[in-house]
């Protein structure tokens, strides 16, 4: 999927978030944003993807050659970031199989492959409430890494991961990201190490509207 921002722009009251980013997110390519904390890339992250409209500019999504409306990107969205919720009531086995429903796996990948390649095949029937941080963490990223979704969004993705998981993480993103958008919201080098491209938020300042 390919991404085209023009003149974005995102505030909240009179507060300018980020202005004027232009940009072609190509379709194959991964791409870092970075800033400091609270400059205000989680906005960005959800203003590309559709979550959030933008108070300026023009954001424009195709695939394939044919345009996307802005309502129908989350089908074509994988989305990991440690604010996003998880059905906590289900157990893992539960949660795959009712997450799948409407966003498929990749294809050779079911719900039991998806648990052995997160190494959690002891835990399949544990309510996902009673999981660590981390092992929440590692299903987020995996539900996101292995969708069938050409769009892939991750947002400080070691966020909760030990040493291992971090090793994980980076294991199986680079394994996932053929034919991919993909963006990564970070200011951990290691996290987007994989990345051809950088945005620094803070080229984009953040000044008062007058």
């Amino acid at each position: 999927m390919q991404l085209t921002a023009t003149g974005l722009s995102k505030r909240f009251a009179r507060e300018w978030i980020f202005r004027g980013l232009s940009h072609v997110f190509q379709p194959g390519t991964a791409t870092a944003i970075l800033g400091p904390n609270g400059a205000g890339k989680s906005t960005l992250l959800n203003t590309l993807s559709g979550q959030l409209l933008p108070s300026e500019g023009i954001l424009a999504y195709t695939h394939q050659g044919s345009e996307v409306a802005v309502e129908n990107v989350p089908a074509y969205l994988a989305y990991a970031a440690p604010y996003l919720e998880l059905i906590e009531e289900l157990t893992l086995l539960e949660m795959l199989q009712f997450h799948t429903r409407f966003k498929p796996l990749r294809p050779g990948i079911t719900s039991e492959k998806l648990i052995s390649l997160m190494y959690l095949e002891k835990s399949q029937h544990k309510l996902v409430r009673d999981f660590s941080s981390g092992m929440k963490q590692r299903l987020k990223l995996a539900l996101a890494l292995y969708a069938e979704a050409p769009l892939l969004l991750l947002d400080e993705p070691t966020t909760n991961l030990d040493r291992t998981g971090v090793e994980w993480y980076l294991e199986h993103v680079r394994a996932t990201l053929e034919g991919r958008t993909v963006l990564v919201s970070s200011n951990v080098p290691e996290e987007y190490a994989f990345c051809q491209e950088q945005l620094q938020i803070t080229d984009f300042g953040a000044k008062a509207a007058r």
